[in-house]
């Protein structure tokens, strides 16, 4: 088969590797999309390797057709799947826990679904697990036009949460108005500190970190969960201990990507019982900016280190007689 590999300069490159072996709880995928994450720039760059046991290429999540499955699992050759994945999706086959697959939401073509397993259960874990968000919660979501941010929005909105959100442009703001952000500002001209003291936050999403986070922790309500998942805007912050203390506030550090297969079967659990009528209805839908074939991923990457996207992009691989995706 073939995968995306990085070359030695960097580059995508797609080359012939070994074919995928399952093991006895495994099923193979026939991978028919792949949706990108930002996660993938960092490995691309030699600083985020896969957890051990996964392919050395990159890829979060797929959607495809199962081409072998154990007699114990739920599976059977012909099912249609989107997967969660330690790495490996940039490829045309994947073997995949058995319990780290979902099946494709009725009516949902295979690069919507693909968008769907890594920003939808980092939402869930997040803002429900981590964060025990209720309804009448205001959430903070940074960076509200990502394909993170775009899942979070949609699901904090379905709990029955308000939204706060950060953008980097107005036509994000536009667009995260759309999806149902109720207070939304522009990072490069507003002040996310002001805002929250007009509207105290109980749960934030991060991804940016940064020096400000210190600033505005402190302006979150009594008992509220900041809750960090990358550090897009830096590593290191200043903030006033005797606040934190007294106003019972919690800063969380959370990943996904590194979390155990029965955990993640755990979370991915969660979000079909939760959220699989509303995908199939319409309700909450994946939000796809664009989809390019798998061996433009050059190009796709671009579009993320550009921060170009609203919502996800998504990589397909052609198959003979595919259905339309």
């Amino acid at each position: 088969m073939h995968a995306i590999l990085v070359d030695e300069e960097r580059s995508l490159v797609w080359r012939e590797v070994p074919d995928p072996v399952p093991g006895a709880n495994e099923i193979l995928v026939d991978v028919h999309a792949a949706a990108l994450n930002r996660a993938d720039l960092m490995q691309r760059a030699g600083d985020y390797p896969p957890p051990p046991g996964w392919p050395e290429w990159m890829g979060l999540e797929v959607a495809g057709v199962v081409s072998h499955a154990p007699e114990q699992s739920r599976w059977q050759a012909g099912d249609t799947v989107c997967a969660l994945l330690g790495g490996g999706g940039y490829a045309e086959r994947v073997a995949v826990p058995a319990d780290m697959a979902l099946p494709v939401p009725e009516g949902l073509p295979m690069v919507e679904a693909a968008a769907i397993p890594e920003a939808f259960a980092t939402s869930y874990v997040n803002l429900c697990i981590e964060g025990g968000m209720e309804a009448g919660d205001t959430v903070l979501i940074q960076a509200g036009a990502s394909g993170l941010g775009t899942a979070a929005i949609q699901l904090v909105k379905s709990l029955g949460g308000m939204v706060m959100t950060t953008v980097s442009t107005d036509e994000k703001a536009d667009f995260v108005r759309e999806l149902g952000a109720d207070v939304v500002i522009n990072r490069m001209t507003g002040d996310l500190g002001a805002a929250m003291d007009e509207h105290p936050v109980d749960i934030a999403l991060d991804c940016i970190a940064g020096p400000d986070l210190g600033r505005c922790i402190e302006k979150m309500a009594p008992g509220g969960r900041w809750i960090v998942i990358a550090t897009l805007g830096g590593a290191k912050t200043e903030l006033d201990a005797n606040l934190f203390f007294r106003r019972g506030l919690r800063l969380i550090g959370s990943t996904l990507r590194s979390r155990t297969p029965e955990m993640k079967a755990e979370i991915l659990g969660g979000i079909e019982r939760l959220l699989w009528e509303a995908f199939s209805s319409g309700t909450v839908k994946p939000v796809v900016y664009a989809t390019l074939p798998i061996t433009q991923a050059e190009e796709a990457h671009a579009i993320l280190q550009n921060r170009e996207n609203l919502g996800k992009v998504v990589l397909t691989v052609p198959k003979p007689d595919m259905p339309e995706m």
